[in-house]
């Protein structure tokens, strides 16, 4: 086991506590839990459901997990470590008992995603921090970013894990070797177009993800106004100072999908060394060249993501879709140019519950006990 892991003792009679876990992504976490080989109890709670069951709540778990749902602070007092899956502005409290109490906390809202910028959280979630010096404690969650600073702050006490939002994770896994390899030019503005299914707007039904709203349709919502965006930008800043070059800055737009899971994300990044081509190649399929460098950029994302145990590079001829990475903590990426040799389009593919929420969060718990990465997470992909 790494160093940080003060508040487990017996490897294997560890007992995770889950607030909100009547929620889709904290059913996500009692299911991916249950299968964890060093969880041996979960402590489900509940507002909503106190004093259910969460076998009643969610009959797929009859026969494999069943637990009374207690309120937070039991969870609180009586787990190793604790994860919380909460709307914005209503974690902090339960984090601050943690903290006090010596037990790390995973919280997979945006309470701890910005550090100790207040004011961009405020601006975009209209709420003040509760208890600012918490930041003092939190590391931001993306593993393929940040392994290091949270092994970091995991050997120095419990801390606090600010998971990342679902669209940021894919977006930013997209985009980080393009940006740290310095394929894209300085100064860019990069587009994100992403689609997820309806359960990443939660359980609590709204007319927009009602079935007859949403199904066999597709449409953008909250253009230019997401609050997901500033998590991007911060990322993209982020990989660019530690790469030494200019940062860019990314145009977002979301679109509800009539699915339940995943999203698809399509990434432009204008090239800073594009292929010369003569205008009537432009009108003529894509020319050896830009079939070429396209594969010369895979190979280049293949090799930065090689020890990562959850990205997976696709093949040249292969395109990221949803429905390969449903249920799993894969991120799928696929590397392409546009016709010209000037822009390189990345898509990617994660299941917006399970990398873009509760798997990832499991993997951060592995990464502070010094656990194996994949441990509870080695599903394969449900496609059909």
């Amino acid at each position: 086991m790494t160093p940080g892991a003060k508040t487990l003792t017996i490897a294997g009679t560890m007992i995770a506590g889950i607030i909100g876990a009547t929620g889709y992504a904290g059913a996500e976490l009692v299911r991916l839990l249950a299968g964890h080989p060093e969880i041996t109890k979960i402590v489900p709670a509940s507002v909503s459901f106190q004093g259910e069951r969460i076998e009643a709540v969610y009959p797929n778990f009859q026969g494999v997990v069943s637990a009374a749902l207690v309120k937070p602070e039991e969870a609180v007092s009586e787990a190793d470590v604790v994860f919380a899956a909460l709307p914005a502005g209503v974690g902090e409290a339960f984090a601050k008992a943690c903290m006090e109490q010596g037990k790390n906390f995973i919280d997979l809202s945006a309470d701890f995603r910005f550090d100790d910028d207040e004011a961009t959280f405020t601006a975009w979630y209209g709420k003040p921090y509760v208890y600012p010096e918490l930041r003092q404690r939190s590391v931001y969650g993306l593993p393929e970013l940040k392994r290091a600073r949270i092994r970091e702050r995991a050997a120095n006490g419990p801390l606090i894990i600010g998971n990342p939002g679902c669209y940021p994770t894919g977006a930013s896994l997209g985009m980080y070797p393009a940006i740290s390899l310095g394929i894209v030019a300085n100064n860019a503005t990069i587009i994100v177009d992403s689609a997820s299914g309806v359960t990443g707007g939660g359980r609590e039904p709204s007319r927009s993800f009602h079935y007859p709203e949403c199904a066999d349709s597709l449409a953008p919502y909250k253009v230019g106004t997401h609050r997901h965006t500033p998590e991007i930008n911060r990322n993209l800043g982020f990989m660019a100072s530690s790469a030494g070059v200019n940062a860019a800055s990314v145009i977002f737009t979301p679109h509800l999908a009539p699915m339940n899971r995943g999203i698809l994300s399509t990434i432009y990044l204008p090239l800073a060394e594009t292929c010369r081509l003569e205008q009537s190649a432009l009108t003529r399929p894509p020319a050896k060249a830009v079939t070429e460098r396209a594969e010369e950029i895979r190979e280049r994302y293949a090799a930065f993501y090689k020890q990562e145990p959850f990205v997976r590079v696709l093949p040249q001829a292969g395109i990221a879709s949803t429905n390969r990475v449903r249920q799993s903590n894969f991120c799928d990426i696929s590397v392409h140019l546009d016709q010209s040799g000037t822009m390189l389009i990345i898509a990617t593919a994660i299941d917006n519950m399970v990398k873009g929420a509760a798997g990832q969060a499991v993997q951060n718990m592995n990464i502070v006990y010094g656990f194996d990465e994949r441990a509870g997470l080695t599903a394969i992909p449900a496609l059909f």
